[in-house]
C-alpha cells in the first residue's frame, strides 16, 4: 500500500520546500541573534595596531646597535618553516614576495609574514584540491554519469580554484576596502583643508581628521592615524606619504601624496591645493554615481522578467483561468 504524497506545485512538493524555508529562516534568525549579542568595538583592533606601529617605529630611533633592532622583529615560527620551504624548492622571488606584501598592505592586513603563506597557498592548494578531486572523479569513480570532458572540467576548476584561491579573496578585500577609502576621501580632505587654514601641522592635521572620521570611515582614518604616527617618527617625511600611497590602491590618495610631497619641498599652499582635489572628488564621485543610475534599468530588467512579471500575470490572469476551468469542468 503506497503512502499518498503531499500537495505539490509544478511537480514540486510543497511540504518539502516550505521545511526547507523555514529551516534557512531559522539559521537567519540565529545568526542575526548571534551578530546583536556579540557586537564588538571595529576600532579595538585598529588602535592596537596603530600603538605597535608607534612603538616599533620609537624603538627602531632609539635602538643604536643592530642586535637591537633585529630583536624588535618577533618572526613566527610557522612563517620561519615557510620560508625555509619556499627557499629550498627555489620558487621564492623577490618581486613575488614584494607584490603580495603590499596586496596585504592594501587589504587593511599589516603582517608582511603572511605573504609567505600566500605564496605557499599558490604552490599547495593546487596540488591538494585538484589531486582531491581528481581522486574523487577518477579513483573512486564518485560520478560516474559524468563524461571525459565533464570530469576534466571538474579537476581543471578545482585545481584553479587552489591556484586563484587566495588572490580572489585577497582582490575582493581590497576592492572593498578601496571602495570604503574613495567615499570618504572627499570629507576628509575638506578637513585636512579647514585644519590647514587653522593653522595646524601636517600630522596633527591627519591626526585630527582621523579622529573625527573614526566613526563614519574606520578604514580611512585608520590609514590617516597611520600617516600621522609615520610622520612624527619616520626621518623622512616623505617616506610616510610615499607610505600611504603604498597602502591604498587608490589614483586618488596618489594624488593628494603628490600634492603633500610638493607642499612640503616648495613650500607652496596646502590649502588651496587641498580644495582643488577636493572639488575634482567630488565630481568624479557624483559621477560614478551617476553612472550607477545609468545602469539601474539594465540591471533591473531580469529581476522583472523573473519575478515581477510572472507573479502579475498570475495575479491577473489566474482567476480568469480558474473561471474558465469551472466552466469547462
Amino acid at each position: 500500500m503506497t503512502q499518498a504524497g503531499g500537495p505539490t506545485l509544478l511537480g514540486i512538493d510543497v511540504l518539502w520546500v516550505a521545511t526547507i524555508l523555514a529551516a534557512v529562516a531559522t539559521i537567519a534568525v540565529i545568526f542575526a541573534i548571534y551578530t546583536a549579542v556579540t557586537v564588538r568595538d571595529p576600532m579595538a583592533k585598529r588602535v592596537k595596531s596603530l600603538n605597535e606601529r608607534r612603538e616599533q617605529l620609537k624603538a627602531g630611533i632609539t635602538a643604536s646597535t643592530t642586535k637591537k633592532r633585529a630583536k624588535l622583529i618577533r618572526q613566527n615560527d610557522t612563517t620561519d618553516r615557510l620560508r625555509g620551504v619556499l627557499s629550498s624548492l627555489k620558487v621564492l622571488q623577490e618581486d613575488q614576495l614584494k607584490e603580495s606584501q603590499q596586496r596585504l598592505a592594501q587589504a587593511g592586513i599589516r603582517s608582511k609574514d603572511l605573504a609567505y603563506a600566500v605564496i605557499f597557498s599558490r604552490m599547495v592548494l593546487p596540488i591538494v584540491l585538484g589531486g582531491g578531486a581528481a581522486l574523487a572523479i577518477y579513483g573512486f569513480d564518485y560520478f560516474p554519469a559524468w563524461g571525459p570532458m565533464k570530469k576534466f572540467g571538474a579537476f581543471a576548476m578545482a585545481a584553479g580554484v587552489g591556484y586563484k584561491g587566495a588572490d580572489i579573496y585577497l582582490n575582493n578585500l581590497i576592492a572593498k576596502r578601496t571602495d570604503l577609502v574613495r567615499k570618504g576621501l572627499p570629507d576628509a580632505i575638506d578637513l585636512l583643508v579647514i585644519c590647514a587654514e587653522a593653522g595646524l601641522t601636517v600630522d596633527a592635521a591627519f591626526a585630527r581628521v582621523a579622529k573625527e572620521l573614526g566613526d563614519a570611515y574606520p578604514e580611512l582614518a585608520d590609514e590617516f592615524s597611520l600617516t600621522s604616527i609615520e610622520l612624527g617618527f619616520l626621518t623622512e617625511r616623505r617616506q610616510a606619504f610615499e607610505n600611504l600611497a603604498y597602502r591604498v590602491a587608490l589614483e586618488h590618495v596618489k594624488g593628494v601624496v603628490t600634492t603633500m610631497i610638493q607642499t612640503e619641498k616648495y613650500g607652496t599652499p596646502l590649502a588651496s591645493a587641498l580644495r582643488v582635489l577636493s572639488a575634482e572628488f567630488r565630481n568624479d564621485r557624483m559621477m560614478r554615481a551617476e553612472e550607477k543610475a545609468a545602469r539601474l534599468p539594465a540591471i533591473m530588467t531580469i529581476p522583472l522578467i523573473l519575478f515581477i512579471l510572472p507573479t502579475l500575470f498570475i495575479v491577473i490572469l489566474g482567476p480568469a483561468a480558474c473561471s474558465i476551468s469551472d466552466t469547462m469542468l
